[in-house]
């Protein structure tokens, strides 16, 4: 997958789990905890839907760099096969 892709992928699971945040704007940098105030429910929700579209392990330690647009997809480009 490449970047573009990549992005895609982690904006169509962060809708899916919040449809309203659809039409939000994005801050690729902004964490979505602060952006779109994501409890700890809707992250879990948002790991385990990019978990089945990838079939990545997604332990509780990288967390952290799934928690914005930006860092997620800097984590899966590393993760993915190209």
């Amino acid at each position: 997958m490449n970047q573009d892709q990549i992005t895609e992928l982690v904006k169509r699971t962060l809708y899916e789990v919040a449809p309203d945040l659809a039409t939000e704007p994005l801050d690729p940098k902004a964490r979505f905890s602060v952006q779109f105030e994501f409890d700890s429910m809707d992250f879990l929700k948002f790991v385990t839907g990019l978990h089945m579209a990838t079939g990545l392990a997604l332990p509780e330690k990288d967390y952290p760099h799934l928690a914005s647009l930006e860092l997620a997809v800097k984590y899966l480009a590393e993760k993915l096969p190209a």
